[in-house]
C-alpha cells in the first residue's frame, strides 16, 4: 500500500502540513513512523479521511459530485461573457459564463466561491 509523508498528505488535502500534524496529534488521522522517525500516513487511511472530509461538506443537494471550494483570483469580462478563475487548494479552476451571471453573483477577486463541475468525460492521470 502507498504511504504518504505529512507534506504530501497536506498537498493532496489542500491544507498546510501543520494542519495535518494537528490532525495526527489529535487522533483524527492515523500515522506511523518510518525508520528515520518521519510520520507516514497509509494511503487507504488518507483516502478514507479525505472521503469523510468531502462527505461532511454540507453543500446542499445536487447530482454533481465534483465541488471545489476556493477563492476567486481573476475575473475577465467583456460585453457578453466572463472568464472566472478560482484557486481551490492546489487546483486552478476556470469557468466561462455570461457576464450577467458573474455580475449577479458578485464575482470579484477575493470572493469565496464553489466550482460545481458535472461532466460526462473526466480524464484521470497518474503522475510518473
Amino acid at each position: 500500500m502507498t504511504e504518504f509523508r505529512i507534506s504530501e498528505a497536506a498537498e493532496l488535502l489542500g491544507v498546510s502540513p501543520d494542519t495535518v500534524r494537528r490532525w495526527v496529534d489529535g487522533g483524527r488521522l492515523a500515522a506511523g513512523r518510518d525508520s528515520h522517525g518521519h510520520r507516514l500516513i497509509d494511503g487507504g487511511e488518507l483516502a478514507a479521511f479525505a472521503r469523510a472530509q468531502v462527505d461532511s461538506g454540507g453543500e446542499g443537494r445536487s447530482s454533481a459530485r465534483n465541488r471545489f471550494r476556493g477563492i476567486v483570483t481573476e475575473v475577465r469580462r467583456d460585453t457578453v461573457m466572463a472568464q472566472v478563475e478560482l484557486a481551490a487548494g492546489p487546483f486552478r479552476v476556470v469557468s466561462l459564463m455570461s457576464r450577467q451571471a458573474a455580475d449577479e453573483l458578485g464575482l470579484e477577486p477575493g470572493v469565496l466561491a464553489v466550482a460545481v463541475i458535472k461532466s460526462t468525460n473526466v480524464v484521470v492521470e497518474v503522475p510518473e
